[in-house]
């Protein structure tokens, strides 16, 4: 799958990959800079402690990782689901497309399974995502921000698969 911004003198090629394991590392860098290490505080950050991601995608440009994204293996109450997060784009090169790049890759590796995420929610709604107000996360979060995209509705405590 290739995704490439508007072309412009200024704009380089990039691209949606999935993530190699070489890109780990450059992948948390990315993550750390771009959420700070208040990240680790976050309810979110919970279902992600010690887990393996289920999937993962970067963006490449000229060679390098700029950004990224992870889906991670869940249960809502007794149903498998996936949880989306955290994306991260450089600092220089947001505003070009790619976050919303990031989540149709995760959507498309998702194959309508059901998506929970936090996030922004008129951001989010344009790809689907709704209101999750029965889904129950494994600490303090802002229920306006939780969201889901699939079928039925996500009902129960959220937990690591």
């Amino acid at each position: 799958m290739t995704h490439a911004p508007l072309a412009t003198s200024e704009t380089p090629d990039w691209r949606v990959e999935p993530e190699r394991g070489a890109d780990a590392p450059v992948v948390e860098a990315l993550v750390l800079a771009a959420f700070g290490p208040g990240r680790f505080a976050k309810t979110a950050e919970r279902l992600r402690e010690g887990a393996r991601p289920a999937y993962g995608f970067v963006i490449r440009s000229e060679g390098r990782v700029i950004g990224s994204v992870r889906l991670w293996s869940i249960r809502i109450g007794d149903r498998p689901a996936l949880f989306l997060g955290p994306i991260a784009v450089e600092a220089g090169s947001r505003r070009e497309g790619m976050g919303a790049a990031l989540v149709r890759a995760c959507l498309e590796a998702a194959a309508g399974a059901g998506v929970l995420l936090v996030g922004d929610p008129p951001y989010f709604t344009r790809f689907g995502f709704r209101p999750a107000a029965e889904a129950r996360l494994p600490g303090p979060v802002d229920r306006r921000r939780v969201m889901w995209i699939g079928p039925g509705e996500p009902v129960g405590a959220v937990r690591r698969a």
